[in-house]
């Protein structure tokens, strides 16, 4: 999941960067150059950042995902000149039933929509939107219906397992009896970029609205068993 918001993370740099240099009107090929430049160095702070941290130390992995989210965005402008894959996210509050849970999800998480929004992988979920239409060019296809794949998570209350302890080796925590599980989706999306219009603000609505997966029903895969959802989020 972590590896998935760095993914997200760099893609959404490029794609804003790159909108904001064609507002300037520099050429595509410098656009996206200063894009994908753009794209890493936003990451490769957090990074730097990161490696100086006794907590969190310099991860090959998220550079790796960081380069990957980049290349994501750039192979498309340079294949197709659009996005024709996005990549989004979404999360949804949550509280859990469990006093336990939610106290630690205090904790390590924070109180906050924002923070919950941001920290917690159990209401996170990261997306492959396809616009049908523009990839398989059929006449019938709606063009703001596109289709997307999500990759989610639950039962994540640490780092590596459901468990901790103190400085001094004392359990604070121990829930190892709940599952770290994958979720895998799939639901329809809209795709803002197909709806036309002349008004500035309108246009800027819309691109922050392609940042984010729309609210439908979903079929969800997680630990072997089909769930159907009428709205997720």
């Amino acid at each position: 999941m972590d590896k998935a918001g760095h993914v997200y993370s760099a893609y959404l740099e490029s794609r804003t960067s790159s909108e904001m240099w064609r507002w300037t009107g520099v050429s595509r090929k410098t656009r996206i150059i200063l894009a994908a430049t753009s794209g890493i160095a936003y990451q490769s702070i957090i990074e730097v950042l990161d490696g100086f941290s006794s907590e969190y130390g310099f991860s090959v992995g998220d550079v790796t995902a960081n380069i990957l989210g980049t290349a994501t965005f750039v192979s498309q402008e340079l294949l197709w000149d659009q996005q024709k894959l996005k990549l989004k996210f979404s999360t949804s509050p949550k509280k859990y039933a469990d006093p336990e849970l939610e106290q630690r999800a205090d904790k390590i998480f924070g109180k906050s929509f924002i923070e919950r929004a941001l920290k917690d992988y159990n209401r996170q979920t990261y997306w492959l939107s396809a616009d049908i239409k523009s990839l398989t060019h059929s006449e019938r296809w709606p063009a703001w219906l596109n289709i997307s794949l999500g990759y989610g998570a639950e039962g994540i209350w640490g780092g590596t397992k459901n468990f901790a302890q103190d400085k001094d080796g004392n359990i604070i925590f121990d829930r190892t009896d709940i599952p770290r599980r994958r979720q895998w989706l799939i639901s329809p999306d809209l795709n803002f970029s197909a709806i036309k219009t002349n008004k500035k603000g309108l246009r800027i609505l819309f691109f922050v609205l392609d940042s984010f997966k729309f609210p439908a029903p979903a079929l969800e895969l997680t630990g072997g068993k089909l769930k159907a959802h009428l709205i997720y989020f």
